[in-house]
């Protein structure tokens, strides 16, 4: 929480002190806004050599825009406004500080598909369900804890369904090494920002089906990570969802179901005794080891982790065979104990982010291998997954996927009711067998 609302609790009181957090915002932005320069834009000495790293990391986070409408809020002098507008249908670029706005519009104005709006974005109002795209870089932790939910809300409203919301912010501590006399901004932790966008559920459509945020990804921005040591730079990309009473066992998300029952950090510790030291899947390290010398791994390979736990397995191919390994997993519990275990680990090598592997988006032969390990037992579609890897791989790529499977004969109704309980889509052999043939060869 923000102390701005944690020292205010009558109506009028925190009226006033919503009115009082802006008047500080706008003379801290006009404070740094006199030039319009990047440097100002991102409060830091350094900015032109992060905006080198960045812009390209943020920008392939996104998804295929083409034709989209966006809106850009906090738009500040354009570092964002000019590739979305090659990449979108059209964008609307939003700043509260006239100076960003018209250095904006200079640079990027010659686009037919672009609007420039000066406007506080708390008072910004937009159709319902006529965005595809939101796009917010730096924007939230300069709102208070009130004005913050309110806004979550309108965004919410503003996207289609399907609709995506891209952010990102600095979180605990500032990122910039501008001197500044006041800082009226507020550095939430990561876990705030979480709780606010899976715990919203909304009625934003007329016949009262409720909406509700799902996690695409969550991440750290590795140009700080690598550039200033900074693990604090978060960025989130959410998908507007129908919510469906009782479909996650009383939880919002799968995600939160996950996180709270079987991959609790009381039940993670618990496997981990039982499989070894940084594993939670079946055999632990001896049976990674086995499993990664049948991929023949090469050093400078690309290798996608689904479902990576805690991160041994990671750990142990970047380690041994010196490869790129990127771990997802939508439990936020696995995720930030792989993290914590990477700080200990020092492999640059090694990311983590948590993401759901049915949305998450990569080009086209991103990576030589696709490794899985007892984690598709979760996902219903496991086909179009599946094609979904296959164009992730390069050509010659190869796919290693171990999963828990049932037996052909009739289940027992304890035996349902366990797999209901952990919500388990379980299939046979054969037909993982039909659905991995697509498009792919046996290698052993």
């Amino acid at each position: 929480m923000c102390s701005t609302q944690e020292e205010h609790s009558s109506g009028n009181t925190n009226k006033q002190s919503q009115m009082d957090t802006r008047n500080n915002m706008t003379a801290f932005w006009e404070e740094h806004s006199k030039d319009g320069t990047v440097e100002e834009m991102m409060l830091d000495s350094r900015a032109k050599e992060l905006t080198q790293h960045e812009l390209p990391e943020i920008l392939s986070l996104l998804p295929c825009l083409t034709g989209s409408r966006v809106l850009e809020l906090g738009a500040g002098i354009g570092r964002y406004t000019s590739p979305l507008l090659t990449l979108a249908g059209h964008v609307t670029a939003v700043d509260f500080m006239e100076s960003f706005v018209e250095r904006n519009r200079q640079d990027n104005g010659h686009h037919s598909n672009a609007t420039f709006l000066q406007a506080d974005v708390t008072k910004l109002d937009m159709p319902k369900n006529s965005i595809d795209f939101i796009f917010s870089n730096w924007l939230l932790m300069y709102l208070t804890d009130e004005e913050l939910q309110s806004f979550a809300e309108k965004m919410m409203g503003w996207l289609r369904p399907g609709g995506l919301l891209f952010f990102r912010e600095s979180c605990n501590h500032r990122s910039g090494d501008f001197k500044r006399d006041f800082n009226p901004t507020c550095y939430r932790t990561e876990a705030q920002y979480n709780h606010l966008v899976t715990s919203m559920e909304m009625d934003v459509q007329e016949g009262g089906q409720k909406f509700g945020f799902d996690i695409v990804l969550k991440k750290k921005v590795q140009t700080y990570v690598q550039i200033k040591n900074n693990q604090n730079q978060i960025c989130w990309l959410l998908e507007k969802v129908p919510r469906s009473p009782g479909t996650q066992n009383g939880f919002n998300t799968f995600q939160q179901f996950l996180d709270n029952q079987q991959y609790s950090n009381r039940n993670i510790l618990r496997y981990e005794k039982m499989f070894g030291a940084g594993y939670v899947s079946t055999g632990g390290p001896s049976t990674t080891k086995e499993f990664v010398d049948l991929l023949n791994l090469k050093p400078g390979q690309k290798v996608l982790d689904v479902g990576c736990g805690i991160g041994g397995g990671d750990f142990y191919m970047a380690k041994n065979f010196g490869v790129e390994v990127l771990g997802l997993d939508l439990s936020d519990n696995m995720v930030d104990t792989a993290i914590e275990r990477a700080v200990t680990e020092k492999l640059p090598s090694v990311q983590f982010e948590v993401a759901d592997a049915t949305k998450r988006s990569f080009p086209d032969a991103s990576f030589d291998v696709i490794y899985s390990r007892d984690t598709i037992l979760h996902i219903d579609d496991k086909l179009t997954l599946f094609k979904r890897f296959h164009s992730w791989l390069k050509p010659g790529g190869k796919l290693l996927i171990s999963d828990y499977c049932c037996g052909e004969k009739s289940w027992t109704p304890a035996f349902q009711a366990y797999v209901k309980q952990r919500g388990y889509v379980l299939h046979t052999p054969s037909q993982y067998g039909k659905d991995t043939s697509w498009g792919f060869q046996n290698g052993t």
